[in-house]
């Protein structure tokens, strides 16, 4: 047995944030939703993808937005992210705390802390 990849990050959301989600995670990050399962659909949230990556965001009550754990995305042009983040009215804090690896954290409309790095 070994570990070839990772194949998702959960993240909660409180019910009925499905639409601010989809702003963020599909038009500025540009992933794409993927159909959840029927039986999952029922208990709402949302699930998005892009490459491998997925980030799936369940319904949690009561919520408690995630401030120190994070998905880490690594992308092909971080510069261009950032600013998409900035004009959508997100807040980009750069962190240069790890030698070589250029990264910037952000939240989601709900308040969970997303990393995004150069890859």
């Amino acid at each position: 047995m070994s570990i070839v990849g990772l194949h998702h990050v959960q993240v909660s959301c409180p019910a009925g944030s499905e639409d601010r989600l989809r702003e963020f995670y599909v038009g500025v990050l540009g992933m794409t939703e993927i159909t959840k399962p029927p039986v999952l659909a029922r208990r709402g949230g949302a699930w998005f993808r892009a490459g491998s990556c997925e980030i799936h965001c369940g319904v949690e009550e009561p919520f408690a937005p995630a401030r120190k754990a994070h998905p880490g995305i690594a992308v092909s042009d971080l510069d261009d992210l950032a600013r998409r983040v900035a004009a959508a009215g997100g807040e980009v804090r750069w962190d240069e705390n790890i030698p070589g690896l250029r990264r910037f954290h952000t939240d989601d409309p709900v308040g969970n802390r997303i990393e995004l790095q150069q890859a």
